[in-house]
């Protein structure tokens, strides 16, 4: 049966997600950029939104969660087939109708999360060949392991709202398009400063607004694992913030806007994965241990690497994401305020599977999306030329200005 209270909390959840990808991430990615690639940076989230839209109706629903193979689903839904306005989503009290927009949303903003980490020098239409062939073959084949029934669930893995489906995927396969893409003009040493960091402090207060639907949302049902899931995603929010700032007045003497509104996003994606089975003192933890690693990583990746992954999508919700997923292994513990291991297993054993989770992930997402970007460099090309990229993408993409003063 379908429960009203239920399809009201998921139709307001989907509603929220897609608030966080439009316009949510596309502001806080906006503000990071030079003026005269705010345009295009909005461009590419809004046309993803679009693409991936389609795409799941077209096949990507149906290959996620349809028939039971261990790797990927089959076509009996594609087009929503056979799926009857009243339709419940198995084991839920949703309408599949309902299922199938949150799941959306989820498909949205993980290929738009990658955009970060070639702003400023990649074709617009190889933005868009790109994020066909990934969420055909990155995403779709993890997001079946994990929530369609799919091998990975079948060991138990644990991954409430997307640290494997969502921010490793994104994380690491933005870091590969990097690495292919090759660096911004004049990176490390003289990139541009963000144009408009009230932007990006405006974009993050929602995805932060947003990440209630994301998490609480997860949980398919108005109750105590959402009312849970959304306490713990502030909590850890405000903890890794909170430790952005620490770090930046003790190493700057001046904490940064930008840099706190990363930092919450960094304990945003790291309480992700654990969100609706941990308690309020794991999210402290998750939020201290995330805005640390993170904090470091993206020094690691610039500095270190010299890897222009520009807006820091790996450092943020790559390691983010992975910290989640194995910190949720422990804090599931109902001895330490989690909601409680599956019956016969330990901590060690629930690591094990968590760690299996991530390796496998990381692995397909760094070897798919390498031979997407050669096959896409090969046959269109995939970055704009120095002098598209120096005067920037908004006039000589799309015809148009961010500011016209």
């Amino acid at each position: 049966m379908i429960d009203t209270g239920n399809t009201a909390w998921l139709i307001t959840a989907t509603a929220l997600v897609l608030f966080m990808t439009l316009p949510g991430l596309a502001l806080f990615y906006g503000g990071l950029v030079r003026a005269e690639n705010l345009l295009s940076v909005l461009m590419q989230c809004f046309a993803i939104a679009c693409l991936v839209s389609v795409l799941w109706l077209g096949f990507a629903y149906s290959l996620t969660f349809s028939g039971g193979g261990a790797y990927l689903g089959d076509l009996s839904r594609i087009m929503l087939k056979g799926v009857a306005r009243d339709a419940v989503f198995p084991n839920t009290s949703i309408p599949e109708t309902v299922f199938f927009m949150f799941q959306m949303t989820f498909a949205i903003i993980t290929p738009a999360l990658i955009v970060g980490a070639f702003v400023e020098r990649m074709r617009f239409g190889a933005v868009l060949l790109f994020t066909l062939l990934w969420l055909s073959l990155v995403y779709v084949p993890v997001a079946h392991w994990v929530w369609g029934g799919g091998w990975l669930a079948q060991r138990g893995v644990l991954d409430f709202a997307g640290g494997l489906v969502v921010h490793l995927t994104a994380g690491v396969s933005a870091v590969v398009l990097a690495v292919q893409l090759g660096p911004r003009t004049g990176f490390p040493n003289d990139t541009k400063p963000p144009h408009a960091p009230w932007m990006t402090m405006a974009g993050g207060c929602m995805l932060w607004f947003g990440w209630f639907g994301f998490n609480a949302g997860s949980a398919l049902k108005a109750g105590g694992d959402a009312g849970m899931a959304m306490a713990v995603t502030h909590i850890s929010a405000a903890t890794a913030a909170l430790v952005w700032i620490a770090i930046e007045a003790m190493k700057f003497g001046k904490p940064s806007m930008v840099g706190a509104v990363t930092g919450a996003v960094a304990g945003l994606a790291s309480i992700t994965p654990a969100s609706g089975y941990v308690g309020p003192v794991a999210a402290v933890v998750i939020g201290l241990t995330g805005g640390v690693i993170c904090y470091f990583m993206v020094g690691l990746v610039k500095r270190r690497l010299l890897i222009d992954d520009s807006l820091d999508v790996f450092a943020v919700h790559g390691v983010g994401g992975a910290i989640g997923v194995v910190l949720t292994a422990i804090f599931v513990d109902a001895a330490l305020g989690g909601a409680g291991l599956a019956e016969g297993r330990s901590i060690s054993g629930q690591l094990a599977i968590q760690l299996t989770g991530v390796a496998a992930t990381l692995l397909w997402s760094a070897l798919v999306s390498f031979v997407i970007a050669k096959v896409l460099q090969a046959v269109t090309g995939l970055r704009v030329n120095a002098e598209t990229e120096e005067q920037g993408l908004d006039l000589r993409l799309h015809g148009e200005r961010g500011y016209n003063m």
